[in-house]
């Protein structure tokens, strides 16, 4: 009789330990398919992040390129008055300085040829 029940005590554990083996693999297989996944949800979680900041990105250089491009055509048009006002002060400069060297020379002329010097 001992041998009959140790038989059916070996016939268990064996059954036992077989299938704990196949839970074991067949948790392995679901595990490495939950990863699988766990592993395109965090991909698709991923792109959506990257493209979410591309766009603030893209939308925060236009931005910054409209106020760029404002602030150069503003400086245009100040650098432009500034030349405009600087040319004008030269040519008067100019012309006030022909004037003055004409007249220095008119009565160097008058000096050379003996006439008296208005007063």
């Amino acid at each position: 009789m001992r041998l009959h029940s140790l038989r059916g005590l070996m016939l268990a554990a064996t059954l036992t330990v077989a299938s704990t083996g196949l839970a074991f693999a067949q948790t392995a297989g679901q595990d490495a398919h939950a990863a699988g996944h766990d592993t395109k949800d965090a991909a698709v979680d991923t792109g959506h992040a990257t493209k979410h900041v591309a766009k603030k990105s893209y939308h925060g250089t236009k931005h910054v390129a409209k106020k760029t491009g404002s602030a150069t055509e503003h400086g245009a048009k100040v650098a432009g008055h500034d030349t405009k006002v600087v040319g004008e002060d030269a040519g008067h400069d100019t012309k006030v300085g022909v004037q003055k060297t004409g007249h220095g020379i008119h009565k160097l002329g008058d000096k050379i040829a003996g006439k008296p010097t208005p007063q």
